[in-house]
């Protein structure tokens, strides 16, 4: 939390993570950014995830406030005026469980905003594909790129299908996006990527943290990771365990999201 003179406050809200290094690079950045793009707010955090909360006090001994504790706290701290910016990718189900928990408390504040999720709306999602894809290598003509998104049962989900078609809208015809509990789904994935017959395939996650999902579902030796998955289908891999959050514009985009509810 950064401390400031003033009577206003941005409270970083977070599904949580227990990898301490990419939450270094995602989320903790995040926050930085967020802090020098408005210097005369109070920065506070919150992560939605209990479990990770209670993983990380057992674990480490490290407190992370959730909702209802962040909220308890700027009143203590006689914050009056709030702007809630989520780094959420999709308005969905812990978007929507936040928002309402936060909701039940506006009487006490004299205002109270909610900044919008990534991929709010279609630009967002097309500024976000730009700013990873110039990250990223540039495929050869025997080389694909897949994505792992995370996926939800919640209809924001539908912006994975339409992320897919962005890509190739946006002059990338060798990347896919598929997701771990959505879709499109790793089947629906093998079978378009095998059409263009490459010898490598780049996996790479879209979602704010490079964490489990990342390291196991994705590049894990199990044989059902997404990697073995593709090895076993014949096709050479390689891992770029990288963060949406660790991408300064994709940062950028956040602070964007608060400025337009500030």
């Amino acid at each position: 939390m950064t401390a400031t003179t003033g009577r206003k406050a941005i409270l970083v809200v977070s599904f949580g993570t227990s990898f301490a290094e990419t939450r270094a690079k995602t989320i903790d950045r995040i926050e930085e950014d967020i802090a020098g793009a408005f210097p005369d707010c109070r920065i506070y955090r919150a992560w939605t995830s209990k479990v990770i909360i209670a993983k990380l006090m057992r674990r480490d001994n490290i407190q992370i406030p959730t909702v209802k504790d962040a909220v308890s706290q700027m009143l203590s701290d006689g914050i009056t005026h709030v702007v809630v910016q989520p780094t959420h990718l999709l308005g969905g189900i812990e978007n929507q469980q936040m928002k309402e928990e936060i909701e039940s408390s506006r009487a006490s504040f004299s205002s109270l905003s909610f900044g919008a999720p990534l991929l709010a709306a279609t630009a967002d999602c097309r500024q976000t594909i730009r700013a990873v894809m110039k990250e990223l290598p540039r495929l050869k003509e025997d080389e694909a790129l897949v994505f792992m998104g995370h996926g939800t049962s919640h209809e924001a989900n539908a912006v994975y299908p339409v992320l897919d078609r962005m890509l190739k809208d946006e002059g990338y015809p060798r990347a896919f996006l598929g997701t771990v509990e959505g879709c499109p789904t790793f089947d629906t994935l093998l079978k378009r990527v095998s059409l263009l017959c490459p010898k490598k395939i780049y996996l790479v996650p879209f979602m704010v943290v490079a964490g489990d999902h990342a390291l196991h579902d994705m590049s894990g030796e199990d044989e059902a990771s997404w990697q073995s998955r593709f090895r076993a289908a014949g096709f050479q891999t390689e891992c770029i365990l990288k963060g949406l959050g660790e991408y300064p514009a994709v940062r950028r985009l956040y602070i964007e999201h608060a400025r337009q509810a500030s």
